[in-house]
């Protein structure tokens, strides 16, 4: 399927996983998803902003409900906890980066899974491709592929953000008919 997709919507695909490494995540959800479609410059992007998406106000909201990941490193020292000097110490034992990898995470290091809703939004967006007679799948397939899974964290942020999705979808189409 990935080599039907357009350069943009290959780079939305690495930008997910960025955003997900970002947002220390391990894994790529919907919202890592939308989150790379906003930092491109392209037709689909210009779309999501006209309705209100920046990637700053999205990642805000996608911290607010699942944090950010982070320790919080003055509250462990207010415990008398140094999180220098346990990373010193786990390094000594283990070798150089040996924090670096999330609990769980699987696959060589580095590599962050999707989740199943991501996978099946990557999936729809094939269908929507199909649909609309297109040999290739562009980015904004995907963001198509978002409205239609129609659930997630991605949803979630669009509802809380006062979104019409149904203009979203007409908007993303007419973008992606022109």
């Amino acid at each position: 399927m990935f080599e039907r997709f357009t350069t943009e919507a290959r780079q939305a695909v690495v930008g997910a996983q960025h955003e997900a490494r970002r947002l220390h995540s391990g894994r790529i959800g919907t919202e890592h998803l939308l989150l790379a479609l906003l930092i491109q410059p392209t037709p689909s992007a210009a779309v999501l902003a006209r309705h209100g998406l920046t990637r700053d106000d999205v990642s805000a909201a996608v911290r607010h409900y699942v944090g950010d990941g982070d320790l919080d490193a003055e509250a462990l020292t207010a415990l008398g906890i140094d999180l220098d000097a346990v990373r010193s110490s786990v390094e000594a034992s283990f070798g150089p980066g040996a924090l670096d990898r999330r609990p769980g995470e699987r696959g060589p290091a580095g590599h962050i899974p999707f989740t199943p809703r991501a996978k099946k939004v990557l999936e729809l967006s094939l269908r929507e491709a199909i649909a609309m007679r297109s040999k290739s799948i562009g980015d904004g397939h995907i963001a198509l592929g978002l409205l239609r899974e129609g659930e997630g964290l991605a949803m979630k942020v669009l509802a809380d953000r006062g979104v019409d999705t149904v203009e979203l979808r007409r908007d993303l189409t007419a973008a992606l008919a022109a």
